[in-house]
């Protein structure tokens, strides 16, 4: 298996097929209620979303969840075309801290767990929670 340099990336559909693969191997009971999500794969997140997101600890966004979760959701959502709820992942950060294309299978997939899990409406400390049971087979 090549190792992973800073230098040398997976290419764009390579990363984007373990993407999908991830998702198909998420719990069936949150898999099914997931409706109108993108996931969109990009190098690295914007410089202004960045600085945004800082926490004040030297940390890099591995992924971004937007939209309105489902328990903020009112009665009237969705009674009007509604655009898709988008999760992002961030290959080229993701990358950087995997040694290999194992560990970058396995970063993808606990990335997409907790962005599927904001999107879920949940915080980080259920998020964290709930993941300890999440196997990735």
């Amino acid at each position: 298996m090549q190792p992973l340099t800073t230098t040398s990336y997976m290419e764009r559909q390579e990363f984007e097929n373990i993407v999908e693969e991830a998702f198909h191997h998420l719990p069936f009971l949150f898999r099914e209620k997931i409706e109108n999500v993108e996931i969109v794969v990009e190098d690295v997140p914007s410089s202004s979303l960045n600085q945004k997101m800082k926490t004040g600890k030297t940390s890099m966004l591995l992924g971004l969840y937007q939209g309105v979760p489902l328990t903020h959701r009112g009665t009237g959502y969705g009674m009007a075309p509604v655009l898709p709820d988008r999760i992002f992942l961030f290959q080229h950060n993701i990358e950087h801290l995997c040694k290999n294309q194992d560990e970058v299978r396995f970063k993808i997939y606990e990335v997409l767990c907790h962005e599927i899990g904001h999107y879920f409406g949940m915080n980080e400390n259920q998020i964290r929670s709930a993941m300890k049971n999440w196997k990735y087979d």
